[in-house]
């Protein structure tokens, strides 16, 4: 079971979405250490997200369609303003903004925790697939916590190695036409993952 929850999270991480998308942007954008602070905002927010699930929020969640519709247009429309952004080449993604980490690294780890607590992906994931894997003889907070940590885990794995491979891009991309033409492709992305999102995540059950 251990395993199959192990693949499951893998696979569902490997998964194009809103975290991989900006923290791809981001980090292209305004580099490597900007990056790695955001994966820690994202980090942050996938372990609160896990623990209030844990606590019984998914189970009010699912059982609640206004909730969950407030959580998914919140997303979407967090992704599109992302976007936005990103396209009208703000501080978020600029490269001139590097340098300035010491002064805006706390400002990319909280828009790390706040694009992932607003992620539908991982709403999704806490309401729709964790509790398949959930002992029959119901849930505990320890299981929970558990599966939590395996999942913050493999994310922020992957959310790092995205990050890593982004930074080796940076160098390259950094001139000034070539950032202009990545970072509208990469909000183009970013748009189109939060409308199919939008399209795809009208209920919780999947």
């Amino acid at each position: 079971m251990l395993a199959s929850y192990v693949m499951t999270v893998l696979v569902i991480e490997l998964t194009p979405g809103p975290n991989m998308a900006y923290l791809a942007a981001l980090t292209l954008g305004a580099g490597r250490r900007a990056g790695l602070a955001a994966v820690a905002g994202v980090a942050l927010g996938l372990a609160l997200i896990g623990v209030a699930a844990a606590a019984g929020l998914a189970t009010l969640i699912a059982a609640s369609p206004t909730i969950w519709a407030a959580l998914r247009w919140a997303g979407g429309l967090y992704l599109l303003y992302l976007a936005w952004e990103t396209w009208r080449g703000e501080a978020e993604t600029s490269p001139a903004d590097t340098a300035s980490f010491q002064r805006s690294g706390a400002h990319y780890f909280t828009r790390g925790l706040i694009t992932n607590i607003l992620n539908p992906k991982a709403a999704l994931f806490y309401v729709a697939i964790v509790p398949r894997f959930l002992p029959d003889t119901g849930p505990t907070l320890a299981t929970g916590l558990g599966l939590t940590a395996i999942s913050v885990a493999v994310a922020t794995t992957i959310h790092l190695a995205i990050v890593l491979l982004a930074a080796k891009m940076h160098p390259l991309l950094s001139q000034p036409g070539r950032m202009e033409r990545t970072r509208q492709l990469l909000a183009i992305g970013l748009a189109i993952i939060a409308i199919w999102f939008l399209l795809t995540t009208a209920g919780p059950s999947i």
